[in-house]
């Protein structure tokens, strides 16, 4: 049965499913401009450290907040109304409610959500992925010994992509490569909050209009996010990384099985089964027509001569040996597609992506030189960027280890950093009390005796 078939029977029988959403900036306020829209579903509360930003962003996507507003929690599922509020844990506690969908976008805060819903029997969507870059492997785990799902959030290119591996290993195609397109030149890795409109191609006023937020954004623009999204992708699938950060192969959607082969066969690959992101800018800046930019992408093989005539005989774009295949989606439509991973976990009890592996990690990477007494500022920031390593590269990192980028907000630098240079745990000053910490830390010790 259809999950849409599913859910209006949930409706039919009037067994909705209760949602807890923590956060409601951006990614949030699509989400909720999706839910009056889908049947079978209630949202019970909303959790925001700006509840009247909150409110704003509800009128903003359409709803009629007075008739929406309930005075607490009790009286939302009583009334099928929505509480606003900012005790988040209040949200996560209310046994009534199913799900919690966390969308603060802050992975220190994201951590302490997420557990605490583990530990109150609630499953976890989790659009907070720079949380899952660096603690995924054991939150997954976590949620396992809690009987719960949790789950990367599809509209997020990770769980799209792990859609589509999914899909191709299930055909029984080998997967050669995965991944999501990017707007990518070297430079832009030095980029910060006051240069990201101008080289993300929006207008201030856009951005305004939009709600858009620059440090976000520049944590695309300068290769944090999609080393961030491509960890959890490697982790999530099992497929391995570059040795020594994202390549962004420049290619059109027709390019991709072109350069997405291994070096050996004239692709950039340092081997099969691998992440990687396509950049829709030659090196010389020149856009490229017809590019993958805001898109996903699997690379499969045809391992026998049958297949490959297959592929001849039904016109699949193929590279010139006729044996690599990419299927691709060329756009994503981010929050406005949270309802498929809800609908999943609530009704089938599948996670659409979550970690089985520890393959990756996103190490911090100073945009400048760093003194003694320099603040990080985490992703999209002025200190540093977010490079892809190996789990097996970050861990062993100038004998301490790669301080991973999740957890390099509000940080003290205690020693000289070179630009270009990742940082460890021995280049800072950390807040060891914090829960985002001691699970990340409890990773690296779990994962060290396997």
């Amino acid at each position: 049965m259809s999950l849409y078939t599913q859910l209006q029977q949930r409706a039919a029988d009037n067994k909705l499913i209760r949602i807890g959403l923590i956060g409601a900036g951006k990614f949030g306020s699509m989400y909720l401009a999706q839910i009056p829209r889908t049947p079978g579903v209630h949202l019970v509360g909303i959790a925001d450290l700006n509840p009247a930003g909150a409110h704003a962003n509800l009128d903003r996507v359409g709803w009629k907040v007075s008739s929406q507003h309930a005075t607490s929690i009790d009286h939302a599922i009583k009334t099928g109304t929505t509480h606003v509020g900012d005790d988040w844990q209040a949200l996560v506690r209310h046994p009534a409610i199913d799900i919690i969908v966390e969308c603060t976008g802050n992975p220190l805060a994201a951590v302490d959500h997420i557990e605490a819903a583990f530990a109150n029997g609630k499953h976890v969507v989790n659009v907070t992925v720079e949380a899952d870059a660096f603690c995924g492997p054991l939150l997954a785990r976590k949620a396992a010994r809690a009987g719960v799902i949790y789950s990367l959030a599809f509209g997020d290119q990770p769980a799209l992509i792990c859609d589509l591996v999914d899909w191709a290993r299930t055909c029984g195609f080998p997967v050669v490569a995965a991944g999501r397109g990017h707007k990518w030149l070297p430079h832009f890795c030095e980029s910060t909050p006051e240069t990201v409109w101008g080289n993300y191609g929006l207008t201030p006023e856009q951005a305004t209009r939009g709600g858009l937020n620059p440090k976000m954004f520049n944590s695309f623009l300068d290769g944090s996010k999609p080393s961030i999204e491509s960890t959890a992708v490697a982790n999530a699938t099992g497929l391995t990384v570059p040795s020594n950060g994202l390549l962004y192969p420049p290619a059109s959607v027709e390019d991709i099985p072109y350069v997405t082969r291994p070096i050996s066969e004239g692709g950039v690959l340092e081997r099969k089964g691998m992440v990687e992101v396509i950049s829709s800018l030659e090196a010389n800046g020149r856009k490229i027509p017809y590019d993958i930019r805001m898109g996903v992408w699997v690379t499969v093989e045809a391992e026998t001569d049958y297949i490959k005539n297959c592929f001849e005989e039904y016109n699949a774009h193929t590279d010139p040996s006729g044996r690599y295949f990419t299927l691709y989606k060329r756009w994503h439509l981010i929050g406005l597609e949270v309802g498929m991973s809800v609908a999943s976990v609530a009704l089938r009890r599948e996670a659409t992506g979550v970690a089985t592996c520890w393959n990756a990690d996103v190490v911090a990477t100073a945009k400048r030189d760093l003194l003694p007494g320099d603040m990080l500022d985490g992703e999209g920031g002025y200190t540093v960027w977010g490079k892809l390593l190996p789990a097996s590269a970050s861990i062993a990192l100038q004998g301490s280890g790669g301080l991973p980028l999740g957890l390099a907000h509000q940080v003290k630098v205690i020693r000289p950093v070179r630009k270009g240079q990742s940082l460890c745990w021995a280049d800072v000053d950390m807040d060891k009390t914090t829960r985002a910490y001691q699970t990340r830390r409890a990773m690296e010790a779990e994962y060290a005796e396997k």
